[in-house]
Formats: structure tokens, sequence, C-alpha cells
């Protein structure tokens, strides 16, 4: 778009909406509308084209949030949706933006798609997830192991007990997890007192929650270990630990391969290891050594072992379980989003 030609809101928006809206370069608002279609909040024009909107504010937008909306977007699917934020998480903006609802917020982000127009600005603003309110439900530790367990059990009516023991975590933090995820519509709640369970009604807005909140405390150790191909190091670095009977899980492209074959490049395997071993034992036992550059195998330890949790056994090899590895290849700059995508769409399915 020239950014000598103008996009103009005109609506009945209210004063927080026509905040994060006159931040925007090139757009200008209005803020009565001149429209007469019934039943849009307000009026998208561009050169020629007027295009009625419905519009909707959310002060904070996560994941989960973004997924409410597509559903309500596709409900109601006689106006193109708008949503005007304060703050949005780059997860919740590529899932408005994959399934056609707009989204403007006050970190200066843009996306608008309509006949005749697309906008489309990357705002300068602070980057980081939208707060959640409590912050000890964050899906992140032992609460990502909780939402791990929901997913790999989706038919499950779970009591807080069941999650808490599946989970190894806290009843509380059990009840936290569930209490939170059915405030942002991922769960529904069955029965009263005793008999109250929670059912997961939305995997992939949980899994999405997940991806964007998931990181905690985290080492890596580097290390080279000679092989003649990536089969054999990955074989190498796994029957070795298993020898020592370290707990341990592939993942990276590494896992993916195993669990998804389409993958194939694998530049560097990458293992969860447990928290307690000494990086000298994971060097020792493997005969891998430490190596900054050029390094071919990266040990990663994570506080209660998370990283662990719900591991699958391909072969001979120990791989983490599917959802963990949609994440961690998401963290992995060499081509990730590309090998998670098509984790998620070939195999997790949603």
């Amino acid at each position: 778009m020239n950014k000598r030609e103008i996009v103009k809101i005109e609506g009945e928006l209210e004063a927080r909406a026509l905040d994060v809206l006159r931040r925007i370069s090139g757009l200008t608002v209005q803020a009565r509308s001149q429209a007469a279609d019934r039943g849009s909040d307000a009026v998208v024009s561009y050169r020629d084209a007027r295009t009625p909107v419905a519009v909707e504010f959310k002060q904070q937008v996560n994941a989960a949030t973004a997924w409410r909306l597509v559903h309500q977007a596709q409900s109601h699917a006689r106006r193109p949706l708008l949503l005007i934020a304060g703050n949005t998480t780059a997860e919740a903006r590529r899932i408005l933006e994959e399934h056609g609802v707009g989204v403007i917020d006050g970190l200066g982000n843009a996306h608008l798609e309509l006949p005749g127009l697309l906008l489309h600005l990357e705002g300068k603003g602070r980057v980081g997830a939208a707060p959640t309110g409590d912050r000890r439900t964050r899906l992140a530790g032992k609460a990502g192991v909780a939402a791990q367990a929901l997913l790999l059990d989706p038919e499950r009516a779970w009591r807080v007990d069941d999650l808490a023991q599946a989970a190894k975590a806290s009843v509380g933090l059990a009840h936290r997890v569930l209490a939170r995820l059915e405030k942002e519509a991922v769960v529904v709640s069955e029965g009263a007192g005793p008999q109250r369970r929670r059912r997961l009604v939305n995997p992939a807005a949980l899994l999405d929650l997940w991806a964007e909140e998931h990181r905690g405390r985290l080492t890596q150790h580097t290390g080279y270990l000679l092989a003649q191909t990536d089969e054999q190091l990955a074989r190498l670095v796994g029957t070795r630990l298993a020898q020592a009977e370290f707990d341990y899980a592939l993942t990276g492209a590494a896992g993916a391969r195993l669990a998804a074959p389409f993958v194939t490049a694998v530049p560097v395997i990458t293992a969860w290891a447990p928290a307690t071993l000494d990086p000298r034992e994971l060097w020792e036992v493997t005969q891998a050594r430490p190596a900054t550059d050029g390094h071919n195998v990266v040990f990663r330890q994570t506080d209660n072992d998370a990283g662990l949790a719900f591991r699958r056994q391909y072969g001979e090899l120990w791989v983490v379980n599917l959802f963990r590895l949609y994440v961690d290849l998401l963290d992995d700059p060499r081509r990730g989003r590309e090998q998670a995508d098509n984790l998620r769409r070939e195999v997790i399915g949603f």
C-alpha cells in the first residue's frame, strides 16, 4: 500500500479503540458512522471502496482469545471482523491473520485484508505475551505439563486430582490451570462439587496458548561427537544415555525425523536430559566433548524435567511427545516454523 494513500475507519467506536487507531500511521478515524449499513459497527474506506465491518475491542489478546475470535467470525460471517486491541501476542496475530480476522493493536501492529485493500504494519512496541492476570497459571513448567496431559488425552473428562496426578503437580496448581482454561473457553465444565469434571473443547487453542507461554528457565550444553551420519549420531547419543540408565528424550529435527519422516535435515542432535545430571556426566557417558563452535549435540535441562514429560519410544530411541516436539521446533531458528507446521498438519492434525 502506498503510504500516501489513506485508509479511513468511521464508526461508533469506544474511546479505547479510538486511541489505538489514532496511533497507526496512514489511518484516519472518524468517531461517528456515515454508513447506513445495519448490523455493522464501522466502515473501512479505501479509494472508492467502502466495506462494513464488525468491530471487537479487547485490552489483551493471547492465542486462546484469538481462537475465540476466529470462531466468532466464522459463526457471524455476514461482516468481516476487525479486532482492535491494546496488546496482542505474536501467536495471536498469526492465528487471526491466517483466518481472515483483521487486527490493529496499540503496539503498532496492523493487518487488514478487505476487497481492494491489504494493510500490513509491524509495530515497534514491546514484544511479549499478553498478561494472563494470574502469573501462577501461565502455562510453563508444571502448568505446561498439565496442558500436555490434556492435549494427549483430549476426550477425557478430567477431575482436578486426576490432572494433578498425570502432571505430577500439586492439586492447587491443577485447579488453577483448569480454572484459567475454563475462563479462556479452552475447557468446559461438567457436573458440580466432587463430581465436577472438565473436558477439552479447543485443543488448537490450548496448543497455541502453551506454545506462546511455555518458556521457562532453560540450560543448554553444546558439544561435538564424531559420527559418520546424523542418524548414527542420534543412535550413539540415545543408546549411550540408555546404557547409563539416564533418562533422555530427543527433540527438534532429530526427534521429528523419527515421529514424522518428512523431516530430513538434522544438522544438530538435541536431547532433553534430567535437571539433576551434571553436564560432565553427559559428556563422559556419551563420549562427546564440550564445544561452542561447530557443535552437533545439544543437551537441554529445565526445572522439574518438564522436557521429559510423556516421552515416547520409537524403536530403541526415546523422543519427546508430539506437542513438546511441536513447541521445540518452533523455537529452532533453522527452518523450525516450517518443520513445526508440517508436524502439526501431517501428524497432530489440528
